[in-house]
């Protein structure tokens, strides 16, 4: 039997298997990776071929959900899963991080490209645009599961929250939109220059800036953490942490050129 939207969190259901929306977000997510990064090869004069897409395809959705969840593990609760370690293994139940993400994802095409033999910036430069279409998708999934939302607010665009008192910042909504308008200023970068490694220098800093500020708003959903006067919520300072990769690659990058230029 199949059931369509059996609960607010279930996209569907088929004889007694609930597929999540939050689950059917990633997935769209990951169809779109396969349809948008071959066509974007071009702009960093890739050529990979069908198995090699076939195996970058299958390390970074490893790198996704093993990255994001290993970074929530870690990053977010792990004391309780240092009690209960096979928890670990229940992704079912929730608990992913955008940043374990990161490290998942990047760690899969840094491996990929060794392996293969193809310069890592230039991967890196179309990896991103899918990425952030990716993010702007998961935050849907929040917004659907009613999680991750802001602070109280008397803007007329506030959202109840079911058993939560006044209405909230659509945090999920803000992220999204962000992460949406940071692909398309990636993809204009990525097709007005030919330098490697700043789109995704593009894509770390607006990214950085806009979840450091968004948080602001949201509703801590872990505890914050002190900087004597300064409390910055966990995802802040992980954040910062992605800031400083992203400075770090524009030096790098920047000095490749000069080098380059030299020659």
């Amino acid at each position: 039997m199949i059931t369509l939207f059996p609960s607010r969190i279930v996209a569907i259901e088929i004889f007694g298997f609930s597929v999540h929306w939050y689950g059917l977000l990633y997935l769209i997510g990951f169809v779109l990776m396969t349809i948008v990064l071959p066509r974007l090869q071009h702009y960093r004069e890739l050529s990979l071929q069908k198995d090699e897409w076939n195996d970058l395809f299958f390390w970074i959705v490893i790198g996704v959900i093993v990255g994001g969840r290993l970074g929530f593990v870690l990053f977010y609760e792990p004391a309780y899963y240092g009690a209960f370690p096979l928890e670990i293994f229940a992704v079912w139940k929730g608990g992913m991080s955008s940043h374990g993400g990161f490290i998942g994802v990047g760690t899969a095409i840094i491996l990929f490209a060794v392996r293969r033999k193809y310069p890592l910036l230039a991967l890196a430069d179309i990896a991103v645009i899918p990425a952030a279409l990716g993010l702007g998708l998961g935050r849907i999934g929040n917004l659907i599961n009613q999680e991750l939302y802001g602070r109280e607010t008397l803007f007329p665009w506030g959202i109840v929250i079911p058993g939560v008192e006044g209405l909230r910042h659509p945090t999920p909504i803000y992220s999204s939109l962000a992460n949406i308008l940071i692909a398309g200023l990636c993809y204009m970068h990525l097709r007005k220059t030919e330098k490697s490694g700043m789109t995704t220098v593009l894509f770390l800093i607006l990214y950085s800036i806009s979840r450091f500020f968004i948080e602001f708003v949201r509703e801590p959903s872990h505890s914050v953490i002190s900087f004597g006067s300064v409390f910055l919520t966990r995802g802040q300072v992980l954040t910062l942490f992605l800031f400083l990769g992203g400075s770090i690659l524009w030096w790098i990058a920047r000095g490749k050129r000069s080098c380059d230029a030299e020659s």
